[in-house]
């Protein structure tokens, strides 16, 4: 959608890929000083908790410049051609009218913090949150100047002249509004955040423009409340390791350490029936496992195998059916990003994510793997040989030390030696030097890109669990969550109903907003339910990812299943028809995770 003269923004990339190199080094200091010399230092947190808020601002207008931030594309194609320049207008226009009114209440936000100091710097929160204002600002700069420059004074005329009268409409009514309770919800929290979706509007500003709305009109509430909880959305220091993982995921690519990961495997398992599809469903659980990026997960690993899948009679449709299904599975693996988010959100200990996430992703590993073999009847190995001890033992060599990774990871937070934001600098430290040594190195102006890229999309999750955040608090201050909270302690059928619901719910979620947005707005209302109903958190969250990212893989809405489409250059039409058993043998494994609590809490 918004492409603007990236000259513009140099200054911001360069300072933010500061930003992300002082963030790596002071984790790094407080890590080292605290397990090496045994000497916490207080105010390192605090740094990096203001270079943090900066990160996340700077890099969300980053990503708007280079439309990077999520969002629904699946409808605009659908729309007449004349009426597609109208659309994109509107959309543009829309972020630009949430950006204009948050600019006021977040400079107000900015002078309230002054008067509150932190406890170690002893400085004004306002240096801290001052983030915020900027980045509005500067998102506002880019949005309207790209909408002056690429829309028609017709579609500018018309999609102002829209919004007034909408606004106008909504402002009349207020009155009325306030009386219809939680009708509201339906109104604002949803159907103006669906109308925002289908228009191409980025998810992020789908759930402020939803929640702004919802606040203005139907509430007494001030919109200045809806910063802070924005803040809160950003500022989570279990959030820390959020670029530092993202950042994880560049290193791996560059440096080929998962391509090394893949070799190994294919060198083991690329003999048998069905080899190939074995070694793309483990290369995507350990690689997974140190990237944290379903993108990053199928981007390392197709490439790699597709050409020999092709040779072997593979159908392109089934390869990207097992591709896409197979990240869906290896997002409960730790690092997971999702992990780490639901624990922050959820308030479920992250070492006890990671440690089940393992073995939940085992289990639908095994049934991806039996589906494969089924399907690989009349694969045809003419020529393959087992791979000779040399060669295996040649590609275990170079993948060693990309192996140890993921087992580090797991072994330090699952172990209770170090939290996820400290393993992920550790993590990274790690990949570097190991990329340089081992893997032939990373160039600086490649590494300087990669800060850069990290930052765009690290802001660009940050800004959608903000905007989340305040909405899932919007919707708690209407009641609904209790009301919602009664309705389902009083079913039938107990916590299995519940879990069904929740299997319904997620899935649903998963195709629309993509699992981050999905969990920050929904996570607040659904685990206390959970919670009362007897059921374990760690049991829960498991059932809460899995059925999300099944719901990110499903057609036609699926946001993920574009993206492996994409990677995998087979067309979406071609490839719909191909999934449906895999994301069936998804479901059945998520019926055994759903119905056996055991399986995701045995080894906790």
């Amino acid at each position: 959608m918004i492409r603007t003269g990236s000259r513009l923004l140099r200054p911001v990339e360069a300072i933010s890929a500061l930003l992300l190199s002082i963030i790596i080094v002071l984790l790094l200091m407080g890590v080292t000083s605290r397990y090496v010399f045994s000497i916490p230092v207080v105010w390192i947190d605090e740094v990096a908790s203001i270079c943090f808020l900066w990160l996340a601002m700077l890099g969300s207008a980053i990503a708007l410049d280079r439309n990077e931030h999520l969002r629904l594309t699946i409808f605009l194609g659908m729309f007449p051609k004349n009426l597609q320049g109208f659309v994109q207008t509107l959309a543009l226009l829309l972020i630009a009218t949430f950006l204009l009114v948050m600019m006021e209440p977040s400079v107000d936000y900015v002078m309230e913090e002054w008067f509150v100091t932190s406890a170690a710097l002893n400085i004004p929160n306002s240096f801290r949150v001052s983030a915020i204002a900027f980045g509005i600002f500067l998102m506002f700069a880019i949005v309207v100047s790209y909408a002056i420059r690429t829309s028609t004074v017709r579609d500018l005329v018309m999609s102002t002249a829209l919004l007034a009268a909408i606004g106008a409409l909504c402002w009349l009514l207020s009155p009325t509004l306030l009386g219809w309770g939680n009708y509201n919800i339906l109104i604002f929290l949803v159907g103006f955040v669906v109308v925002c979706l289908v228009l191409g509007v980025p998810i992020a500003f789908c759930f402020g423009v939803g929640t702004m709305c919802f606040l203005a009109f139907a509430t007494h509430v001030p919109i200045f409340v809806m910063i802070g909880r924005m803040d809160e959305g950003m500022s989570s220091i279990i959030l820390l390791s959020v670029p530092i993982f993202v950042m994880l995921g560049c290193v791996l690519d560059a440096t080929g350490m998962g391509k090394a990961i893949v070799d190994f495997m294919a060198s083991m398992l690329g003999h048998v029936r069905a080899g190939m599809s074995y070694v793309l469903l483990g290369s995507l659980f350990l690689v997974s496992g140190i990237s944290g990026s379903k993108v990053s997960d199928m981007a390392t690993v197709a490439p790699a195998l597709f050409p020999e899948m092709k040779r072997r009679g593979h159908k392109p449709k089934e390869m990207i059916a097992l591709l896409s299904t197979g990240a869906a599975m290896a997002d409960t693996v730790p690092p997971s990003i999702v992990l780490i988010v639901l624990g922050s959100v959820a308030g479920v200990s992250i070492a006890g994510l990671f440690t089940s996430g393992f073995v939940v992703a085992m289990v639908l590993l095994a049934a991806l793997a039996v589906l494969a073999r089924w399907k690989a009847g009349s694969e045809d190995l003419t020529g393959v040989r087992r791979a000779s001890f040399r060669v295996i033992r040649n590609a275990a060599l170079i993948a060693a030390p990309a192996l140890v990774l993921p087992f580090i990871i797991r072994s330090a937070v699952g172990g209770g030696v170090a939290t996820a934001t400290e393993v992920s600098t550790i993590a990274v430290l790690y990949s570097i030097v190991i990329g340089i040594v081992l893997y032939g190195g990373i160039s600086w102006r490649k590494f300087y890109a990669m800060l850069v890229e990290t930052a765009a999309l690290s802001g660009a999750i940050l800004m959608i669990l903000g905007t989340a955040l305040a909405m899932a608090w919007a919707l708690t201050q209407t009641g609904f969550a209790q009301q919602l909270a009664t309705l389902m302690i009083n079913m039938p059928g107990g916590w299995i109903s519940y879990m069904a619901v929740t299997i319904v719910v997620f899935m649903t979620l998963g195709c629309v907003l993509e699992g981050l947005p999905a969990i920050v707005l929904m996570a607040p209302i659904m685990f206390p339910i959970a919670k009362n109903l007897g059921i374990n958190d760690i049991h829960y969250s498991m059932v809460v990812v899995t059925a999300m990212n099944i719901g990110l893989m499903t057609p036609p809405i699926g946001i993920g299943f574009y993206i492996a489409c994409k990677i995998g250059n087979v067309s979406p039409d071609e490839a719909m028809g191909a999934i449906w058993p895999y994301l069936l043998a998804l479901i059945v494994g998520l019926i055994f995770i759903a119905a056996i609590p055991a399986i995701s809490t045995a080894f906790v």
